[in-house]
């Protein structure tokens, strides 16, 4: 069990990573930003690549989220991205790209409220995550 965690804990750090560089993204070259949210289901290649995706930090949240700090709110964090992980797969990928086609352009408004909300929320798992490397 004790591998278990820290792939855990690797993936989530991942995340976190991948949070930050995207707000960084955002900041430093929008329009490279732009082509990255917009390539999201543009291709059942890139559906099933950014399900994989979800479903790994979501599984890997509800196994970690015990050893963290505020643990319910990861728990459910990690089980809502499981869930939704799940529709999105049962569902044909154009139904995701015809989402997209009305999400994406919302996301594209308000980058830079969106580069802040992954910020933040980079900054809340990793000080979570420190939280635990300090017990």
């Amino acid at each position: 069990m004790q591998i278990i965690n820290l792939l855990s804990g690797v993936v989530i750090s991942f995340f976190c990573i991948f949070l930050f560089g995207l707000a960084i993204m955002i900041v430093i070259k929008p329009q490279r930003a732009e082509q990255f949210l917009s390539s999201f289901a543009s291709s059942a290649r890139a559906h099933y690549t950014e399900q994989i995706a979800r479903l790994s930090i979501g599984t890997a949240m509800v196994v970690f989220a015990p050893s963290m700090w505020y643990s319910n709110l990861f728990y459910l964090f990690g089980w809502i991205l499981i869930v939704t992980t799940i529709a999105l797969l049962l569902m044909p990928w154009q139904w995701h790209h015809k989402l997209g086609e009305w999400a994406i352009p919302l996301t594209l408004q308000y980058m830079k409220f969106y580069a802040l909300g992954a910020f933040l929320l980079g900054i809340l798992v990793i000080y979570s995550l420190s939280r635990v490397l300090v017990s």
